[in-house]
C-alpha cells in the first residue's frame, strides 16, 4: 500500500494447447507466417504457468495434443536452455531464467504504460499506480506521483499482499473463488491496521461485491489516514490493476464519483492497447 508523504517521501497481463494441437510438422511455419517449432514451445511454457506447478511429459501431450516425442524434444530444449527445469519425479516446472525476463518485461510495461498513468493523474490530481500479482503478492510496477505535497509513494517493484491493499483486492476478485481462498490461506491475512480485513470469509464476501460494483476500495487497511480506489484491466495477458491513491481528506465519496469512472475508463484504453499490440 502507498505511504503517506508530506515533506519527504518515504519508500515506504483459449487454451494454449489450442494452438499447438492444430500445428502439425516440425519447425516448420506456424500461424501468421510464425515458426511453428517455436509456437509449440512457448504454448508448453503457458501451459506450465496455468497449471500452478508442475507437469508430466504425459499430461503436456494430452493437454497440448502433440505426441510424446515431440514434447519431449521441445521441453529437453527448454531445460538445456534453464527456461525449464526437470524434478527428481521427472515432472517440469518453470525455469529460473524465466525470473529474469519477467523482470525486465515489468520493467518495461511499467515504462510504457506510464503515460495512462500520467493522464489519470491529470484527471483525478491523486497519484496512479499500476500493479501485478505475481504469484502470490502485488507487485507495483509503474508510479506517477500527485502535484499535491502531501501525496503517496510507491516504489515501484515494492511487493506487499493483496489483502490489504486496493490493487490487491481489485486482482483477487478477478480468480475464482477457490484460488482466491487458496492464496490468502498460504500467506495468512495479517493485520497492518484497525481496518485491514483478517477475515477470509469475509474477504471472500467482500470479493463479490468488487465484481459486482467494478472495483475495489481501501479504507487505510495498509496505511491509516490512507484511501484508495482501484480496478482490473480487463482482458490484460497477466493480473494487472491501476489505483489512485491520497490521503481520506482528499480521497472521499464525492472524490469517487470523479475517480472511479476515470480509474475504469483508464484501464478500458489500457486494455485496448495492449491487444491492439498483441494484434500487430
Amino acid at each position: 500500500m502507498e505511504d503517506v508523504n508530506d515533506s519527504i517521501q518515504n519508500a515506504g497481463l483459449a487454451p494454449a494447447g489450442q494452438g499447438a494441437a492444430s500445428s502439425n510438422g516440425r519447425g516448420g511455419a506456424g500461424a501468421a507466417g510464425g515458426v511453428q517449432s517455436i509456437e509449440r514451445a512457448f504454448d508448453l511454457l503457458e501451459m506450465l504457468a496455468d497449471a500452478g506447478g508442475a507437469l508430466g511429459l504425459s499430461e503436456l501431450s494430452t493437454v497440448s495434443g502433440l505426441p510424446l516425442p515431440t514434447v519431449h524434444r521441445l521441453m529437453r530444449t527448454l531445460v538445456n536452455r534453464g527456461y525449464v527445469r526437470q524434478e527428481a519425479s521427472r515432472r517440469y516446472t518453470l525455469g529460473s531464467r524465466l525470473i529474469r525476463l519477467g523482470e525486465i518485461s515489468s520493467q518495461m510495461l511499467g515504462t510504457w504504460l506510464r503515460p495512462f498513468l500520467a493522464q489519470l493523474v491529470r484527471l483525478t490530481g491523486e497519484t496512479a499506480n499500476l500493479a501485478m500479482l505475481d504469484g502470490d503478492e502485488v507487485v507495483y510496477i509503474a508510479q506517477v506521483p500527485s502535484p499535491h505535497s502531501m501525496r503517496m509513494f510507491t516504489e515501484p517493484g515494492r511487493r506487499v499482499q493483496p489483502h490489504c491493499t486496493a490493487v490487491g483486492k481489485a486482482l483477487l476478485a478477478q480468480l475464482p473463488p477457490g484460488e482466491a481462498r487458496a492464496l490468502l490461506e498460504r500467506d495468512g491475512m495479517p493485520a497492518y491496521t484497525p481496518t485491514t480485513i483478517t477475515d477470509p470469509d469475509l474477504l471472500i464476501a467482500h470479493l463479490e461485491v468488487i465484481r459486482k460494483q467494478g472495483y475495489a476500495i481501501d479504507e487505510g487497511e495498509q496505511e491509516i489516514g490512507v484511501r484508495c480506489f482501484a480496478v482490473a484491466v480487463p482482458d490484460a495477458p497477466g493480473s494487472l490493476a491501476i489505483s489512485t491513491s491520497g490521503p481520506q481528506t482528499r480521497m472521499t465519496d464525492d472524490a469517487a464519483a470523479r475517480i472511479v469512472p476515470a480509474l475504469k475508463r483508464t484501464a478500458r484504453e489500457i486494455s485496448e492497447t495492449i491487444a491492439a499490440e498483441g494484434a500487430g
